[in-house]
């Protein structure tokens, strides 16, 4: 089984990414950009506090390869950081713990 890599782009890039100001710290939109060569098959996301994963996110839909889905990831919980996971149509896998979505803005699967 292949693994991927994530990138998690927020705080060290000098962009509009980064956020600034207690009205952003409530703001859990993340883009997911696909940088493989890969279609992403299913995104699962789940809070700190969760021991499972939740529902896959993308339901039906795929994000293609070279392709991006911006995801609010505001469960109500009142949770910044959350665990992700990828799964890809060649059956290769990502995950990443602990991203704090209220100041990452974007995460990036690369090869």
């Amino acid at each position: 089984m292949q693994f991927r890599l994530w990138t998690a782009v927020g705080a060290v890039v000098v962009s509009s990414l980064v956020l600034a100001g207690a009205a952003n710290a409530e703001n859990r939109k993340v883009k997911i950009i696909n940088e493989t060569s890969s279609d992403l098959d299913q995104f699962y996301a789940s809070n700190v506090g969760s021991a499972d994963w939740e529902e896959d996110i993308l339901g039906d839909d795929q994000v293609p390869a070279g392709g991006s889905v911006t995801i609010n990831m505001d469960d109500g919980s009142g949770y910044c950081k959350f665990d992700f996971k990828g799964v890809f149509v060649d059956d290769s896998e990502a995950t990443v713990e602990g991203i704090d979505v209220c100041e990452v803005g974007v995460v990036r699967f690369t090869e």
